[in-house]
C-alpha cells in the first residue's frame, strides 16, 4: 500500500463476538506489520454517583481480563506485534472514535456482536454506532467468521462492490491495495437492481442502461486493479444489491467484503448506507467498511 496500514484499533467487551473480532485484526496486523491498539470501556454515565465502591472496580477488573485475552492471542500469533493496552470509561462508541482519532488509528477491527448481541440480523449497538460514525475504515467481523486460531484467517479472495458512487471507488481504492499487499485476488461485483423502478414503462431500457452503467463501474475497478498488479475478475448480477452481495460471497468463497458505507444515496457521516448495513447484517464473511472520509490508502 502507498499509505501503510501503521496502527489496527481492536476494542473489546470480552465476549465470544469480540475475540472473534480481534483474530481478525490481529491476523490483519500480522500481515501489515501494524501495531495492536487493545481498548477495552466501563460504560460510566456522567453522574460520579452511578457505581458504589465495588461495582466500579469489578467493572474495571473484567475490562482488564478482557483487554489481557485479546493480548494473549496477539502474543501466540505473533511475538513481535507491538500491542499498546487501554482501560477507559466513557460511552463505548465515542470513547473508541475518540482513541482512534487521538491516535491516528488506520483501521478499527471489531465483531458484530458483543455481549447485546442476540442474533444474526441484529448489529450490537457499539459495532452500528462505530460504523456510523468513523472517520477511518472499519473491519466488522460476524460471528459465522470464527476460526480455531489466528493462522487460519485468510485473505485470498476479495470481494469489491460497486456502484461507481464516489463512495465505491473510495472502497475499491482500499481494496485493491489491501489486495496487493496480501497477495490476494478481487471480484469486482455490480447489482442491477430494478425493483425501485418497478413502474417504469420501458424496463428494457432500463435494465440495458443500469448494465451499461455496471460494466462501466466493474471496468474502472479492473482497470485499477490491473494497474496495480492484482488479479481481477468481474461480474454484473440482477437483484437487491445487499442480496446479491451476500449471496456472492458465499457462493465464490470469498474472505472479506470490501464496500463503502456510503453509494449513490449515501447522506453524510451519520447515515450508514442501506446497502452496507444490509450486508454487515447478513453476510457470514467480515466487512471492511470503508467511509468517504478515510484517507487514501
Amino acid at each position: 500500500m502507498s499509505r501503510p496500514i501503521d496502527s489496527i484499533l481492536i476494542p473489546t467487551d470480552g465476549s465470544e463476538g469480540a475475540l472473534v473480532g480481534a483474530k481478525w485484526g490481529i491476523a490483519l496486523a500480522s500481515r501489515t506489520g501494524a501495531d495492536v491498539h487493545v481498548l477495552s470501556v466501563v460504560e460510566a454515565r456522567d453522574d460520579p454517583m452511578a457505581f458504589d465502591d465495588e461495582t466500579l472496580p469489578r467493572l474495571e477488573a473484567s475490562a482488564a481480563d478482557a483487554v489481557e485475552a485479546v493480548v494473549e492471542l496477539a502474543r501466540e500469533a505473533n511475538e513481535e506485534l507491538d500491542v499498546t493496552t487501554t482501560v477507559g470509561r466513557g460511552t463505548p462508541f465515542q470513547s473508541i472514535r475518540e482513541y482512534a482519532t487521538r491516535r491516528e488509528i488506520d483501521v478499527v477491527a471489531l465483531g458484530t456482536k458483543g455481549r447485546t448481541g442476540l442474533d444474526r440480523f441484529l448489529l450490537g449497538s457499539v459495532t452500528e454506532n462505530v460504523l456510523r460514525t468513523a472517520r477511518t475504515p472499519v473491519l466488522a467481523v460476524p460471528p459465522a467468521a470464527d476460526v480455531a486460531a489466528v493462522d487460519d484467517v485468510a485473505f485470498d479472495r476479495l470481494l469489491l462492490p460497486t456502484d461507481g458512487s464516489d463512495g465505491a471507488a473510495i472502497a475499491a481504492d482500499w481494496g485493491i491495495a489491501l489486495a496487493a499487499r496480501l497477495d490476494a485476488m478481487v471480484h469486482a461485483l455490480y447489482s442491477t437492481d430494478t425493483s425501485p423502478f418497478s413502474g417504469a414503462r420501458e424496463p428494457g431500457d432500463l435494465l440495458e442502461a443500469l448494465e451499461r452503467r455496471g460494466k462501466e463501474a466493474v471496468e474502472a475497478v479492473r482497470e485499477r486493479a490491473g494497474d496495480a498488479g492484482v488479479d481481477v475478475s468481474g461480474s454484473i448480477a440482477t437483484g437487491s444489491a445487499a442480496d446479491v452481495i451476500i449471496t456472492y460471497a458465499a457462493d465464490h468463497g470469498v474472505d472479506l467484503i470490501v464496500m463503502g458505507t456510503h453509494g449513490r444515496t449515501g447522506i453524510g457521516q451519520w447515515f450508514l448506507g442501506s446497502v452496507t448495513e444490509n450486508v454487515v447484517r447478513g453476510a457470514d464473511e467480515p466487512v471492511f467498511c470503508v467511509p468517504v472520509s478515510a484517507p487514501s490508502p
